[in-house]
């Protein structure tokens, strides 16, 4: 039996969920144009650049959005040995580059 209600003219499908315009063109297309639009903003000028504390705020928030949908990845323990000493041997290797530690570098002091 057909319906009056003009939103199930397109084909039965719910109101709200058409694919036209952007939604309609594949992923990878998609992708392109943004990137085209980042691109253009930080040429501009206009992009937003984040902080190192809103970076952190952002990523954590993220976070635990996944661990509250059950979507977080869970570590094993070799994978977070693995991160862990991947994340040490940058955090060395960036104090080896002329930053002070703090330690004594030899000489007299």
């Amino acid at each position: 039996m057909a319906s009056n209600n003009p939103g199930d003219q397109d084909g039965g499908r719910p109101r709200g969920t058409s694919k036209r315009g952007f939604a309609s063109m594949d992923p990878q297309r998609q992708r392109e144009i943004a990137s085209q639009g980042g691109r253009a903003a930080h040429e501009k000028g206009t992009a937003h650049q984040f902080t190192s504390q809103e970076a952190r705020a952002a990523g954590s928030k993220g976070g635990k959005a996944a661990h509250a949908k059950g979507t977080a990845h869970e570590f094993t323990s070799e994978e977070a040995r693995a991160a862990g000493r991947k994340g040490g041997q940058a955090s060395a290797g960036n104090n080896s580059q002329g930053g002070n530690t703090g330690e004594s570098q030899g000489g007299q002091g």
